[in-house]
């Protein structure tokens, strides 16, 4: 983005002085401030620095609307619609019910299993990690009551599951934007990244629970009176049936040919409107209802849409004001010291301790100080991608962040001591990896 500074800038040039608007944002937001409120702020910032008139910041928010970000943040927010649409038809609530029986629930070993199943499954075909939990979580919490789980044990499987499903997913906003800023394929950035991060993460992450669940048996247990759906009450009926599998074959076959057509991001659009169409077909929900029920699902979303405009504004300020570049330069004798690796520890860092945001704004921010190095000192993307893995997720795992608090809630756990405890065990392990893979992975992909 280019752009003329104001008679009026404080800035006189590009100048290390333009990341100031997102360290103000990255600290309100670490304080708990809304993440638009601390968007809006940065850019008022950047303004001022900048010398920018009104015109001028229209015109940035005009070419933003256009920009890959804001298109991703439709797409979840079609996603989002799907997601209503679903859960009218009870998709969802089929697939869970299937994975549980399937796997034969009754023993605390199969119960976590499918709970994890269950998760990775919903929130990465919805694409949220609050919204999918939410709807297995009343499914699934009897089951885990009845073979005295610990509330904090399903809290600790539901958000560290829930956020893989994010990691793999094929079409959602964490995938898209990370292939984006990346240049990799789905394909390329689950072999090099996402799967092996994945997996390590979710066995440290059992070792965790099952450690914290030795703890607390029967210390802490659920109050069975809770008003939750069992599953052997549940009646699947042939409609529901038919709906899911309809669902499941047109879902993997829209992806398939996304994978073998090397479609863009603009096709997971059009994915989630056919997905769509199928679920309100075979559910034979009349057109002005489907309508509504995407609007209903689309407008819980619309801020996450604004933070996705707003993070796009923002970031191109601070490119145009020369922050990254300044930043690059600052950080270019760490690189020359350490390498690539350097490069790549120091973004994984960055952002595994420092960001809790918004995972796409994370992104942005950790690929705007980081790629440039990252490309300059040939640090391959899969081991790059890693590190984006590392800002977007770790985060919430250190300490208590608006996620950690979302899936204590929705597995009905107070206790966050020993979440954190579980977590903290989960996150040592992915530590080792991202060292490891650091180290071995510019060989193996060079």
């Amino acid at each position: 983005m280019e752009l003329e500074f104001g008679k009026w800038a404080i800035m006189k040039g590009p100048s290390i002085l333009a990341l100031i608007p997102l360290i103000v944002y990255i600290i309100l937001v670490f304080r708990g401030k809304n993440n638009v409120s601390g968007l809006m702020i940065g850019i008022a910032i950047a303004a001022v620095l900048m010398g920018l008139n009104l015109k001028t910041l229209a015109e940035v928010f005009h070419t933003a609307l256009g920009s890959t970000t804001v298109m991703i943040g439709v797409i979840i927010l079609a996603g989002s619609g799907l997601g209503e649409l679903m859960t009218k038809a009870r998709v969802t609530h089929t697939l869970v019910y299937w994975i549980v029986k399937k796997i034969g629930v009754n023993t605390q070993t199969k119960a976590k299993i499918a709970l994890i199943a269950s998760s990775i499954l919903v929130c990465g075909m919805l694409g949220t990690l609050g919204g999918g939990n939410a709807i297995i979580a009343p499914v699934m919490i009897p089951i885990m009551a009845s073979l005295g789980i610990s509330p904090t044990v399903v809290a600790t499987l539901l958000k560290v599951s829930g956020e893989v499903g994010l990691i793999l997913g094929p079409l959602t906003g964490v995938t898209l934007i990370t292939m984006e800023v990346t240049g990799l394929s789905y394909v390329q950035l689950l072999t090099q990244a996402a799967l092996p991060f994945s997996i390590v993460w979710l066995i440290g992450s059992w070792i965790g629970a099952n450690k914290i669940q030795k703890e607390l048996a029967g210390k802490e247990v659920y109050d069975l009176s809770e008003d939750v759906e069992s599953i052997d009450a549940m009646d699947i009926k042939p409609k529901e049936k038919r709906t899911t599998i309809a669902f499941l074959v047109a879902f993997f076959g829209l992806v398939i040919y996304g994978v073998i057509s090397k479609q863009g991001t603009d096709y997971a659009l059009m994915v989630m409107i056919i997905l769509a169409a199928v679920v309100a077909i075979f559910d034979r929900i009349e057109i002005d209802e489907a309508v509504s029920l995407m609007s209903k699902g689309m407008a819980s979303q619309f801020e996450m849409f604004l933070i996705f405009l707003t993070i796009e504004v923002l970031l191109g300020l601070v490119e145009a004001g020369g922050g990254f570049d300044a930043l690059g330069s600052l950080l270019g004798g760490l690189a020359k010291n350490a390498g690539p690796f350097g490069v790549y520890i120091t973004a994984c860092i960055v952002g595994g301790f420092g960001i809790e945001a918004a995972a796409v704004a994370e992104i942005q921010i950790i690929a705007g100080m980081f790629g440039g190095l990252a490309t300059q000192y040939g640090l391959p993307m899969g081991v790059f991608a890693t590190a984006i893995l590392a800002a977007t997720r770790l985060t919430g795992a250190m300490y208590p962040t608006s996620n950690f608090a979302g899936q204590m809630g929705t597995a009905r756990s107070t206790n966050t001591k020993d979440g954190l405890r579980a977590s903290w065990i989960a996150v040592a392990f992915t530590w080792a990896w991202i060292i490891i893979w650091g180290l071995i992975g510019p060989k193996i992909l060079a």
